[in-house]
């Protein structure tokens, strides 16, 4: 696995791993009535959900199957980033060359 690869399964596994400890030790349901009272809390939350579309814009746009990027995409919003780090690891590298070749091609990218 390449390095570039490596950064986002690294991030994921560490998301996933805060995630198992909060759920264990936090109150998931008393915070989030908490956080979603407070409007930095709705931001935090807007912000969220907003970089989920993000991704997947960036996976549907980028699969030629639209049925494959729709399995990557439906779980986004329930595994949030631990996914989308996951995806991110598996395509980067062709993100890249595809990115690479565009400004390659065409000088008003970028």
């Amino acid at each position: 696995m390449k390095f570039v690869q490596l950064l986002p399964v690294m991030a994921a596994l560490v998301l996933a791993a805060l995630i198992v400890w909060a759920a264990g030790a936090g109150d998931f349901a008393g915070f989030g009535a908490v956080l979603l009272s407070d409007p930095w809390g709705v931001v935090t939350m807007a912000d969220l959900y907003i970089g989920f579309l993000f991704a997947a814009l960036i996976i549907w746009f980028s699969h030629e199957n639209k049925i494959a990027a729709l399995l990557w995409i439906a779980p986004i919003a329930v595994l949030g980033n631990v996914w989308t780090g996951l995806w991110f690891a598996i395509h980067l590298p062709r993100l890249i060359r595809a990115l690479r070749d565009s400004r390659r091609g065409d000088a008003a990218i970028g």
